[in-house]
């Protein structure tokens, strides 16, 4: 195994002599657990900023950490750029045609060109093709594309969905939730609104805190309603309409309506919920790279997606346990224009709130950027990590210094760090850790992702093509086919509890349910199992001898709180079966319905032998899994910590005889010095006393020979201590290497390669007792649906 194949350790690419000017053998491995101080990685363009930021994302993904990268150049998606086997076909698609023209090559030649000098530059940093199929196996890789879909669309605008309970409970948390959404919004519609003066920003903010303090999820219509008809009185101590006029509220919502009804706008309002954990993580819950694209939109969408984004993510954070370990990373790419020193977008102040609050629940954050100027390093002032390459201009350099300094402590030594900076050349780098005694200059590693350049959104649509035609076959498969509606609601017998399920779309057609629910209580000792689970389906009528078959039910996503007892105004209706009019076919539905359950809804808990730890009733295999890989995380850094904590007491021994050799030498050599002196100086007096005097020895120059050859003696006895005390230092520093290598051995000793994705986990299925279920409703549902541009009906609850 390579010494940088070490969990938990980055492999960041090897020291650089500045002295020499030439890079040498020694890696430069980075301690994963340092980045839960975050990092800044700054660099003017040509530095090498964005190859060092694709390959500590590759060492996460390595790690099994997974990441979400917000990417405002198009460069982070390289990521997916991964090509194990190496070969020149592979390269071809991604190549930049230009360039091989310039070079005077055909495409073909310039890619063959390309898989070569990746093959070559691998082997050159102890790499190959055999680690980038590590890397791709590690975690799943995907470009999303909020407002477009070429990459995965992500679901922004559907619903501003309710903090949980643990934010509502946070006062400054979820107030700086309420104003940074409200800000996202206004800032999509063109509004520069202050949070204190603004009666836009005001108002939205108030009906957001009435939704959420309520428990209820507000999407565009909803808000739209809520602007026209809000459900609040007064503003403070005003009426609302002298507050805010009806007239103007009615303009205010246009302008969101327009926004909504915009061509293109629909691409909010699709795909994939933006969910941080669905982001980190897949189902089954292996680690996950989500590079979120933003290159493509505008200032002001980018502000809005950013915001909804950060709260999003700071909502899941606070939801998770504290740990000391890396648990995830938040990389963005470009930070110009998110977090200034003077202006207050509503980005920065969320910014502020995760560099405070991550690092207590194991989220690192990455800020990396061209424009230092432009970057508010007050806000920075904590940041455990610095990557500095090459500046611009010397304004930029003395901003770093300024951050630089804020975050040295008392050992940071101004002179020093300027020169060291100003000598940086390509792909050099400076790190500056407070984690670690001092700094170090190093030349990055060659990435396993080939850097194409900025993607296009046409390389993303190549990219992830096949995933989005998986992901647009599962939305036809949950879409119903289109019955004949009828222009007025079926009449039904008495009898028949009837219930509408919510919708703020247009165009409704109810189509007939028979719908169930209820209350589940799980009770198990042995497991200490005490959960408790509300359920509701809905099944089609069948045509056979069983009226309704739960099996081919699903599960309903809605509250019992949220049923209607009536339908929409001007909403059509389906054909009603036969079987739906029948008052006895609901007695038996329920009967069925609790039997089903009992067999059906069950509580599978996984256990780990490895680490004895059983999973909660409500966790699922690929949580339980997330949870076992942060478990490992954790286990592996308490040991290398309590490994280095036993040996510190030993090196500490030995510095300190190097110290007091070192010293040694200099007295001896110093010493020695002098006695050599003394000796020339004897010699040179005896032998001019008998030569300038032109008479034979007298006794008095006999004595001062003897002298002289005296002093020698005892120069030549200095001598020799000064070579006693260089070998002695040396046998130090070899004790200190040899010390250092048993610690290392030790280190890599240690059973830390887990992967939570290999660990065969034991399962165990918890059913409820008859005595535990109750059915609380059952009856006829009417589910709204919408037809979309082809016809089909979608669901439009």
């Amino acid at each position: 195994m390579h010494d940088f194949e070490k969990l938990g350790a980055f492999y960041l690419g090897k020291r650089h002599d500045t002295e020499a000017n030439q890079l040498t053998e020694e890696l430069v491995l980075y301690d994963s657990r340092d980045l839960t101080t975050h990092a800044a990685i700054i660099g003017m363009t040509g530095s090498g900023k964005t190859g060092l930021g694709i390959g500590l994302l590759e060492e996460a993904a390595l790690d099994h950490i997974p990441v979400i990268a917000i990417d405002p150049k198009g460069d982070m998606g390289n990521l997916l750029l991964t090509f194990p086997k190496l070969r020149p076909e592979d390269f071809r698609p991604w190549i930049n045609e230009r360039s091989a023209l310039d070079k005077g090559q055909t495409p073909d030649e310039f890619a063959a060109a390309q898989a070569a000098l990746w093959k070559k530059g691998l082997g050159d940093w102890g790499q190959s093709g055999e680690r980038i199929a590590r890397f791709r196996n590690s975690a799943d890789l995907a470009i999303y594309t909020p407002g477009s879909n070429a990459g995965l669309p992500v679901s922004v605008l559907q619903s501003f969905a309710a903090p949980g309970a643990e934010l509502l409970d946070d006062v400054d948390l979820y107030r700086e939730r309420v104003q940074a959404t409200a800000t996202g919004i206004l800032t999509l519609l063109g509004i520069d609104a202050d949070p204190v003066t603004s009666r836009e920003h005001i108002l939205v903010s108030r009906l957001l805190d009435n939704a959420w303090r309520a428990g209820r999820d507000l999407d565009v219509p909803g808000l739209i309603r809520d602007i026209q008809d809000p459900p609040i009185s007064q503003v403070g101590v005003m009426n609302l309409d002298a507050f805010f006029p009806a007239r103007d509220r009615f303009a205010l919502a246009m302008r969101l309506n327009n926004l909504l009804a915009a061509p293109g706008f629909e691409a909010w309002m699709q795909g994939t919920p933006l969910n941080a954990g669905k982001l980190l993580y897949t189902d089954a819950g292996k680690p996950r790279i989500s590079v979120m694209s933003i290159a493509h939109l505008d200032d002001a969408q980018r502000m809005f997606f950013v915001s909804m984004l950060l709260n999003e993510i700071i909502a899941w954070m606070r939801a998770q346990p504290g740990t000391s370990s890396l648990r995830a990373i938040l990389y963005m790419d470009e930070i110009f224009g998110f977090m200034p020193p003077v202006a207050n977008p509503p980005s920065k102040a969320l910014f502020l709130t995760l560099l405070k609050q991550a690092r207590a629940y194991g989220l690192g954050l990455v800020l990396a950027t061209q424009n230092p100027v432009d970057l508010d390093y007050k806000g920075l002032s904590n940041t455990g990590t610095w990557f500095i390459g090459r500046l611009q201009t010397e304004r930029d350099k003395a901003r770093v210094m300024e951050g630089l300094e804020g975050a040295g402590g008392g050992n940071f030594d101004r002179q020093v760090m300027e020169r060291t900076i100003a000598g940086l050349g390509k792909r050099q780098f400076l790190l500056h850790n407070v984690h670690e005694d001092e700094a170090v200059v190093f030349g990055t590693r060659w990435v396993l992702s080939y850097l194409a350049g900025p993607l296009t959104r046409d390389h993303i649509r190549t990219l992830m093509s096949a995933a989005r035609n998986k992901l647009a076959a599962m939305a036809r498969a949950v879409s119903k086919p289109q019955r004949k509606p009828a222009a007025q609601k079926p009449a039904l017998p008495p009898g028949i509890d009837e219930y509408f399920v919510a919708s703020n779309a247009e165009d409704i057609v109810y189509h007939p349910r028979v719908i169930a629910g209820g209350e589940i209580v799980f009770a198990n000792a042995r497991y200490n199992v005490e959960a408790e689970r509300r359920v509701m389906h809905v099944a089609e009528f069948e045509d056979g001898p069983v009226d309704v078959d739960w099996d081919n039910g699903e599960a309903l996503s809605v509250d019992l709180d949220d049923l209607r007892q009536s339908g929409a105004a001007g909403a059509a209706y389906a054909e009603c079966p036969a079987a739906a009019s029948n008052a006895k076919t609901y007695a038996s539905c329920g009967k069925n319905y609790k039997r089903w359950l009992r067999q059906n809804e069950t509580v599978t808990l996984y256990r780990s032998k490895r680490f004895r730890l059983t999973s909660a009733a409500d966790e699922s295999e690929g949580e339980f899994r997330a949870r076992l890989q942060d478990v490992a995380s954790e286990k592996r850094d308490v040991a290398i910590a309590r490994i280095r904590k036993r040996y510190a007491t030993r090196l500490t021994t030995l510095e300190n005889r190097l110290l007091r050799a070192e010293q040694t030498i200099a007295v001896q050599q110093e010493q020695s010095s002098k006695r050599k002196l003394d000796t020339v100086v004897s010699f040179g007096t005896a032998i001019l006393g008998a030569v300038l005097g032109r008479k034979k020895l007298s006794s008095s120059t006999a004595t001062k020979m003897g002298t002289a050859i005296r002093t020698a003696s005892s120069a030549r006895k200095e001598a020799a201590d000064v070579e006693r005390a260089r070998q002695t230092a040396a046998k130090v520093r070899a004790d200190i290497e040899a010390l250092n290598n048993e610690l290392e051995q030790e280190v890599a000793a240690l059973d830390t390669a887990f992967d939570a994705q290999a660990e065969e986990l034991r399962e165990t299925v918890v059913r409820a007792r008859s005595t535990d279920i109750h059915v609380a409703i059952t009856g006829l549902a009417w589910l709204p649906y919408t037809p979309d541009d082809n016809g089909r009906l979608r669901p439009a609850w």
